[in-house]
């Protein structure tokens, strides 16, 4: 019986420790104002590596049927 009451105890500190932890990220989240969070969404945009666009196709991939529909269009002419 006395087990069963030591479990229950570390279970509520547990809960209640992680509701701290919680409250505490959650009250930091709001301290920032909205020029904060700007700059902030402005540094990440600018650190992501762009991905170059993809060439486009030559006629001779056109016409090898690489994209379907255009090198239909193209064999028409």
């Amino acid at each position: 019986m006395r087990l069963w009451k030591i479990l229950g105890l570390a279970g509520l500190a547990g809960v209640a420790a992680g509701g701290a932890v919680l409250a505490r990220n959650e009250r930091q989240r709001r301290a920032y104002t909205a020029d904060d969070v700007r700059a902030r969404l402005h540094e990440r945009h600018a650190s992501l590596d762009e991905e170059p666009e993809p060439a486009p196709p030559t006629v001779a991939e056109l016409r090898a049927g690489r994209t379907h529909r255009v090198a239909r269009l193209l064999r028409r002419r």
